[in-house]
């Protein structure tokens, strides 16, 4: 029996729409549901905690509106809380983000990439173990860029 719930997608604006674009092209009988965070824009300065205050009251909309798993459509929100949500509600299938740091190394003609984002995406976990995993063998410069949504 088919799950016609919709797919829940968040982001702290409007960039998650290019997540929903592939998301709607990979999977054209699905239902969307998408939640831009425009209250809150942007997300990149401000704390974790913040983050996943956020983070959480919009999965729980999402949620109470029958989504049946939240893509977490935005980098810095996936940084700062996508591993307590999956902790506070391990029935949900979660999606996140990661920086691309792994297609522009595999792509790299120079041996150098560049990698901008948020001052909270830079400052991850997340983000030092992705440029980790897949930055070997290559120079990967950093800029945190503030106020980037």
């Amino acid at each position: 029996m088919a799950d016609n719930r919709p797919i829940g997608i968040f982001d702290s604006g409007i960039g998650g729409l290019t997540v929903a674009s592939a998301i709607r092209q990979a999977l054209p009988m699905e239902r969307l549901l998408y939640f831009g965070d425009g209250a809150h824009v942007p997300y990149g300065e401000r704390s974790n905690a913040q983050i996943l205050t956020f983070s959480t009251a919009i999965t729980e909309f999402l949620l109470a509106s029958d989504a049946k798993l939240v893509v977490v459509a935005c980098n810095t929100a996936s940084a700062a809380a996508l591993k307590p949500l999956r902790e506070r509600l391990p029935h949900i299938t979660f999606v996140g983000m990661e920086p691309a740091v792994k297609p522009a190394v595999e792509h790299t003609r120079t041996g150098v990439v560049g990698v901008i984002a948020t001052v909270s995406t830079m400052q991850s976990a997340v983000f030092a173990s992705v440029v980790e995993r897949f930055g070997q063998g290559v120079e990967v410069i950093q800029q945190a860029c503030p106020g980037l949504v």
